[in-house]
């Protein structure tokens, strides 16, 4: 698996070390340096391979959006802020996504994945990285069956296992490609592994899913 090499860059030391201990648990991140300001990141940018930066926007001296105005060739760029104004200006600068304190580990590594995706780790999101019985799971998206809402879980079914994941449905089907349809307010599936649409219910071997009366027009639409 080819590591990224991150810098982060923010002027609070706890928000640094809070990134830090984050990226120690992801095995493709490599963090290079923690920087105070933008300007201490130069030399790292001179004299090191970057892949990824984390990076604040309110600094002194230059914030964070004012630097990346003047980079040549960004890495990409991942904005860990206390603001949500600058949302929509940042995604002009190679920014891929763009986080809020406080950063809940599983948006984190939402985050990551999309630039682990974007630097050609994987076609097609083949992969996820998911946080399961406190560790760090590869998760192969095209063995995923259906995953099913439960509570403040989802249940992630394959042909082989289950993997019970801490995150909404509606941000793990973020993370997933088109063919994966909402059948139900609990449910998503994969469209190529459906064997047959019977009534009101997706039948996948053995499971059978549920169809929503208000999902229904929309999921026959994807057939």
């Amino acid at each position: 698996m080819k590591q990224l090499n991150c810098l982060i860059i923010d002027d609070e030391p706890i928000a640094r070390e809070a990134i830090a201990d984050y990226c120690k648990d992801i095995s493709f991140l490599n963090v290079i340096a923690l920087c105070k300001n933008a300007l201490q990141a130069n030399l790292y940018l001179e004299e090191n391979e970057i892949d990824l930066i984390f990076l604040d926007i309110n600094m002194p001296l230059v914030s964070g959006i004012d630097w990346l105005k003047g980079l040549k060739n960004s890495p990409s760029v991942i904005m860990t802020t206390a603001y949500t104004e600058h949302a929509l200006e940042s995604f002009n600068y190679n920014v891929i996504d763009y986080l809020v304190k406080p950063i809940s580990f599983n948006r984190f590594l939402q985050a990551v994945n999309k630039v682990y995706n974007y630097h050609g780790n994987i076609t097609e999101k083949e992969v996820l990285f998911v946080k399961s019985d406190k560790q760090l799971k590869k998760l192969n998206v095209n063995d995923i069956l259906f995953a099913e809402a439960m509570q403040n879980y989802i249940k992630v079914v394959t042909a082989t296992e289950s993997i019970t994941i801490h995150t909404s449905l509606k941000s793990f089907k973020k993370q997933l490609p088109d063919y994966f349809i909402q059948t139900h307010k609990s449910y998503i599936v994969s469209k190529f592994k459906v064997d047959k649409i019977v009534d009101n219910q997706v039948v996948i071997g053995t499971f059978k899913i549920p169809i929503s009366v208000r999902l229904k027009k929309t999921v026959l639409n994807k057939f």
